[in-house]
C-alpha cells in the first residue's frame, strides 16, 4: 500500500456525500435549558442530519480582528453571558475539538491569513444550539472567528473557500440571528407568541424573500435595504454568520425555512437549512 493510499483512509475529512449546511437564529441562551418550540425546531432538524466527522461553526458571539480558528484537542465551555440562573452557568458542553480540522480550514483559505487559536473555546453562540443537535457531545467542533474590521462582502467571499469541506462530512453552521436588535425588545411581550415590530417583520419578510431567491447581493449589501434593515441589524454580528451559511449553497439546492417566529418585538429565530441536490 503506498504511503499517499494510507493517508486517504486515515484522514477523518476525506471525500463523504456532501453535508446540509446550516444557519440558526440562536436566540437566549436559556435555549440550552429551557423546552420550547426553538429546542424541538433545532431536534427535529437534528435527526435530519447525516452524522457529521465534524462540525465548524461561525458564530456571532466570537469577533477578533482577523481571522482565527480554534486550535485545541478539548474547548472549553464559555459562559459568555450574565444574569441568567445558575443552572445555565452549569452547563457544560465537552465536545471534542478538532486541531486537523483547523489546520485544514487554515490551508483552504486563501483570501486571508488565519490564525490558529488555543485560547477561545465553544462559546454559547455555538454550544447551546449545537448541544441540542448531538446531546451526547461526541461530535467534534471547532469555532472560526469573526473579523470585525471587514466588510460583509469579504465574510461572503471567505465562506464560498470553505465549500471543499462539505464533501469531506464537515457540518457547517452559522448562529446568529437574521433581526437582532436588543436595544429595542419589548421585555413585556416576552411570552407574547410571534410579536414583532412593523419594522421587524418588514426586514424579516425581506429577508427571506432574498433568501428564497438566491438575491445574495441584496442580502450582502444589506445597509442599502432601507431603514427595517437598520433597525434589525444595528450592530452585523448576529446577521454576518447567515452570509457565511448562503455562499455555500450550490446550484439548484434546496433553502429551507424553519424557527419562523419573532421574539419580543424585534428578535427573529428564523433559520435555514440548505440540503444537497439528491441525484
Amino acid at each position: 500500500m503506498k504511503l499517499n493510499d494510507l493517508s486517504k483512509i486515515t484522514d477523518p475529512f476525506s471525500k463523504t456525500d456532501k453535508m446540509p449546511v446550516l444557519f440558526l437564529g440562536h436566540g437566549s441562551p436559556m435555549n440550552a435549558i429551557e423546552e420550547n418550540e426553538f429546542v424541538t425546531g433545532w431536534r427535529t432538524i437534528g435527526r435530519t442530519l447525516p452524522r457529521p466527522n465534524a462540525i465548524l461553526c461561525i458564530s456571532a458571539h466570537w469577533e477578533t480582528r482577523g481571522t482565527f480558528v480554534t486550535t485545541m484537542e478539548k474547548p472549553k465551555t464559555i459562559h459568555d453571558f450574565g444574569g441568567f440562573p445558575k443552572e445555565l452557568f452549569a452547563v457544560e458542553y465537552p465536545a471534542p475539538g478538532s486541531p486537523e480540522l483547523a489546520k485544514e480550514t487554515k490551508s483552504l483559505i486563501k483570501k486571508t491569513e488565519v490564525g490558529l487559536d488555543n485560547n477561545w473555546g465553544l462559546d454559547h453562540g455555538a454550544w447551546s444550539v449545537i448541544k441540542q443537535l448531538f446531546p451526547n457531545a461526541d461530535v467534534p467542533v471547532i469555532e472560526m472567528s469573526l473579523d470585525f474590521s471587514q466588510a460583509p462582502q469579504h465574510h461572503y467571499d471567505l465562506a464560498k473557500e470553505l465549500t471543499t469541506l462539505r464533501n469531506k462530512g464537515v457540518l457547517i453552521l452559522g448562529s446568529g440571528n437574521m433581526v437582532h436588535n436588543l436595544g429595542l425588545m419589548a421585555w413585556d411581550k416576552l411570552n407574547a407568541p410571534n410579536y414583532a415590530f412593523d419594522w421587524a417583520l418588514e426586514a424579516s419578510e425581506k429577508m427571506k424573500k432574498f433568501i428564497l431567491e438566491g438575491d445574495h447581493k441584496s442580502l450582502i449589501n444589506y445597509q442599502s435595504q432601507g431603514k427595517a434593515y437598520n433597525l434589525a441589524i444595528p450592530s452585523p454580528e448576529h446577521y454576518l454568520p447567515l452570509l457565511y451559511t448562503l455562499a455555500l449553497k450550490s446550484e439548484n439546492e434546496k433553502v429551507n425555512l424553519f424557527n419562523d417566529k419573532a421574539v419580543a418585538g424585534s428578535l427573529t429565530m428564523t433559520s435555514v437549512k440548505i440540503d444537497p441536490v439528491t441525484i
